[in-house]
């Protein structure tokens, strides 16, 4: 198989990617990439040089280089994970969200269309989304989303992919595409950018940098390693039922208070401080407009029909995430300071 997989040098996708070059030696792994901010090829230095990985770098928002790309590649599966993903970002610059997330999911569409149009037998059009689509769940209920739930997106980001959820269906009501659509927790791993909130405060504990926390701190996520998260999108490429959609998540929901001050105590143990010590950098700052109070994925769909679960809990899993980003201050550094992007984007100008 040839298989394109967008937003592969990102974070979720770069392990994505990794999976499959290693799991699937006789697959042709193409790697599109814009290499915005938050795509890094160093995430990729172990397989670069595998015979079954070529990286492209190109912007899905470009129809023309879209359709050349199908055109000359001839895929047999896309697995879209490139899009603009932070809430903070979408607020400020909703349009850019737009175009990426909507009009590069349309371009995407359209190119696997016109190219599978004589036969989309062993085709499949992977879609990854979020949670996020499905707008809030109220705090202190027990209730959780699932693939029926009503969409109700409420930032710029949410509306965007929800929007992109929407032509994907589309798609396959009107022109019979083969599509599957996951929609996923908030994930947490190596390789993420440091914008987000865990390696963000990792790397503030460590710097003893102020931690600022929106509004109360009880807003409350679902929490998904990202190595988790692949081997998920890995059996729901291979197996899911077509036209289906899946939600993905970790069980392991907690409020931001409660995963800040749990994330206090872990890096103080492993820098060999004071235990508690690092809480007294915790700022509580004006919230963010829109902020939702509560999401909470119900994945008995993906365990009862594909057999996956998460294979570790949250507690072990962020203590290895916290060890992995003390032990790659190198990679860290190399992020915030930019350098990483000036390499790329000379080596491929």
């Amino acid at each position: 198989m040839k298989i394109l997989i967008t937003g592969g040098a990102g974070f979720i996708g770069s392990h994505v990617v990794r999976l499959f070059v290693n799991k699937y030696p006789n697959y042709q792994i193409i790697n599109l990439d814009k290499l915005t901010y938050a795509g890094n090829l160093n995430n990729l230095k172990d397989v670069e040089t595998a015979s079954n990985y070529t990286f492209i770098k190109g912007d899905i928002v470009d129809t023309d280089f879209v359709m050349e790309l199908f055109a000359l590649h001839k895929f047999d599966g896309v697995i879209h994970l490139a899009a603009e993903t932070h809430v903070d970002r979408s607020i400020t610059d909703p349009l850019n969200f737009l175009k990426t997330n909507v009009l590069g999911t349309f371009n995407l569409l359209h190119a696997a269309k016109i190219h599978w149009a004589d036969s989309t037998e062993g085709k499949r059009f992977y879609h990854v989304s979020t949670d996020e689509v499905y707008g809030a769940l109220r705090l202190g209920e027990e209730t959780y989303f699932t693939e029926e739930t009503p969409y109700d997106p409420r930032s710029p980001y949410s509306a965007a992919k929800a929007s992109s959820d929407h032509f994907v269906r589309a798609y396959q009501h009107t022109y019979e595409l083969p599509i599957v659509i996951s929609n996923c927790s908030n994930n947490y791993g190596s390789y993420q950018f440091p914008e987000k909130l865990i390696p963000l405060f990792i790397n503030n504990i460590k710097q003893e940098k102020s931690l600022p926390v929106y509004g109360d701190g009880l807003y409350t996520r679902d929490w998904l390693w990202v190595q988790d998260h692949a081997e998920a999108i890995d059996i729901v490429f291979h197996k899911g039922k077509d036209s289906e959609t899946y939600n993905i998540g970790g069980h392991n929901e907690w409020t931001n208070i409660d995963l800040v001050n749990l994330m206090c105590d872990m890096v103080d143990e492993e820098l060999g401080r004071e235990v508690g010590s690092a809480r007294k950098l915790i700022t509580y700052v004006k919230d963010r407009p829109g902020h939702d109070r509560r999401y909470a994925i119900d994945a008995s769909k993906i365990e009862r029909e594909l057999g996956w679960k998460p294979s570790i809990d949250f507690e072990t899993g962020l203590r290895k995430t916290i060890k992995w980003y003390l032990s790659n201050q190198d990679w860290l550094d190399n992020v915030t300071s930019g350098e990483y992007k000036d390499y790329y984007e000379k080596q491929y100008s």
